[in-house]
């Protein structure tokens, strides 16, 4: 993503599940003449909607989605093949004079976008190995390798995370270093780049997560899950993995009942909340504005302002609507 005589920026939404990230991007992509762009790792799945929360076309207010629903829920996702994607979509944006606002919550999948990140190789009989040992003996195992290992990098990646413990295990095989030497550098690959951070207290998120599955669940996700599963869904070793579905196929089986589907989903989604919020908290160049603050449209518009890519936009009708930043 090389910088031109005069860039738009890079804009990218992060922060918790369920804090309000989706609202916040489209206020954005309407007053920067702006369209969407998705980093959430599961929401590149056909038919994975009602599950992920994607944003149905009729409220998506006319702008531009890219990276939904590229994927069969068989075929597998990987970070490296998302970050050409992604880079490849926010240059095609940039070439038509739009802004690029990325929206999602997979922190690794941002960061791939973002910062200078360049991905070791890949060795498929290893990676087979590992896989098939995963099945064998359970990610808690692999975790256990991977700490003795690599201790920084078992600390970001939780134990319930098989595939990025394979992928980890494997880089440390190929490369006789730790997996965390090749994470992600908080360098910008283009520096007209800025990250908004929705920040939400704990109390407000988790009502916000109980009220979303159950949600979910009204609005038809285990039919979704019924047709899905008639798709492959438990021969996609990424799509699989999503948190909710699980849950639902074994409602679905009648290993467990609806209410604790429910439970256990909202339970999950409360700890993947917490991972996501500490690993945004950690990166100094976030920043930061309150789910529930009236002013937060302003305070994000003078954030992207600040880094001093934007000032064009001032006084230039973009997007259906005339940008608030200066006023």
């Amino acid at each position: 993503m090389p910088p031109d005589a005069n860039p738009l920026p890079i804009v990218a939404i992060v922060g918790a599940t369920a804090s309000g990230k989706t609202g916040l991007s489209l206020d954005l992509a309407h007053e920067l003449g702006g369209e969407i762009v998705n980093t959430d790792a599961m929401q590149l799945y056909r038919g994975m909607d009602v599950g992920t929360a994607k944003l149905p076309p009729s409220q998506r207010r006319g702008i531009e989605h890219h990276l939904l629903d590229r994927l069969d829920v068989t075929e597998t996702s990987t970070v490296h093949d998302f970050q050409g994607w992604a880079r490849a979509e926010i240059d095609e944006i940039r070439g038509r004079d739009r802004t690029p606002v990325l929206v999602g919550g997979s922190a690794l999948y941002t960061r791939a976008i973002l910062d200078r990140f360049d991905f070791p190789g890949t060795d498929e009989s290893l990676r087979r190995e590992l896989e098939v040992e995963l099945e064998s003996v359970g990610p808690n195992k692999l975790h256990e390798r991977l700490k003795s290992l690599d201790a920084q990098a078992a600390a970001k990646i939780g134990p319930d995370n098989g595939r990025r413990i394979v992928r980890a295990l494997e880089v440390i095989a190929l490369t006789g270093r730790p997996y965390s030497a090749s994470l992600p550098t908080p360098t910008y690959a283009d520096p007209h780049s800025v990250q908004i951070g929705v920040d939400i207290d704990r109390p407000s998120l988790d009502a916000r997560i109980a009220v979303r599955v159950q949600e979910m669940y009204a609005d038809g996700f285990v039919e979704e899950v019924e047709r899905l599963l008639d798709e492959g869904l438990e021969r996609g070793q990424t799509a699989r993995r999503a948190i909710g579905y699980r849950e639902a196929i074994a409602f679905l089986r009648g290993e467990i009942s609806r209410d604790e589907a429910v439970e256990r989903t909202q339970s999950a989604t409360r700890r993947f909340a917490r991972r996501q919020d500490g690993w945004f908290r950690k990166d100094p160049r976030v920043v930061w504005v309150r789910f529930d603050d009236d002013d937060r449209l302003a305070q994000a518009l003078a954030a992207v302002s600040s880094a001093g890519v934007v000032d064009r936009w001032a006084t230039t009708e973009q997007g259906g609507g005339i940008s608030t930043l200066g006023r």
